[in-house]
């Protein structure tokens, strides 16, 4: 530590190993959110989606999708207003979420960022996001592009998300689809079951331990209220 004279010696902590290891009490099945991103009456977003759905529950998880419409778009209406209180409630009971949007010029749709935007970092003392897995896909109308995922992973890094490295885009979406609204075998296909599978993966490895992974020394220096 002599090394280290800008250090508050009384907030760093070396790693505890022990809060590594899987804690007891976390035998439910990982609890995952999905978001989409558009309100059309047949959503890519949403079918992919409820495709992803489908995998993780055969993967073992219990989801829930939360549906966009209704909810005002931020800062127009109370926090009270019943589907900002179903979105946060959704947000603080999921252990790993799933964002998926369409682009829309070029970046993701108004819809998918209201979301995101009514959650802050935090409710209260509670961070709704902080140590969640995150898993982000998006759809396109054309070619495939990536500009939506890349902007899902930069707010989920600020929303301090565990963003897993996969991830999925789907080109001329419309073709990836049959008249049931079930995603065609395809790579896209498998390409969304490595995700899911590797979004659960992470999920089991972190959850029970995020406080842990997100407790930081510059927040302990922060807290201290001491002169």
């Amino acid at each position: 530590m002599s090394d280290l004279p800008n250090i508050k010696k009384q907030h760093f902590q070396t790693i505890d190993h022990n809060k590594l290891h899987a804690k007891e009490g976390h035998a439910h099945k990982p609890r995952i959110l999905l978001l989409y991103g558009s309100l059309r009456e047949r959503s890519f977003s949403r079918l992919l989606v409820e495709e992803a759905e489908r995998i993780l529950i055969a993967l073992g998880a219990e989801c829930k999708v939360f549906n966009p419409s209704g909810l005002p778009l931020p800062n127009d209406a109370p926090e009270s207003h019943p589907k900002v209180q179903e979105l946060r409630g959704l947000m603080q009971w999921s252990e790993g979420q799933v964002w998926c949007s369409p682009e829309r010029h070029g970046a993701m749709t108004g819809i998918m960022k209201a979301q995101i935007d009514w959650v802050p970092l935090s409710v209260g003392s509670i961070r709704p996001t902080q140590g969640k897995t995150l898993a982000v896909m998006q759809v396109n109308g054309g070619s495939q592009s990536f500009n939506v995922i890349n902007q899902l992973r930069v707010l989920g890094r600020w929303m301090r998300m565990v963003t897993i490295p996969n991830q999925s885009s789907v080109p001329k979406a419309y073709e990836e689809f049959d008249d049931n609204n079930r995603m065609k075998p395809s790579n896209y296909y498998n390409r969304v079951v490595d995700v899911m599978e590797e979004l659960m993966k992470f999920t089991l490895l972190t959850r029970g331990r995020s406080d842990y992974l997100v407790d930081r020394y510059s927040e302990r220096v922060e807290a201290d209220k001491t002169p």
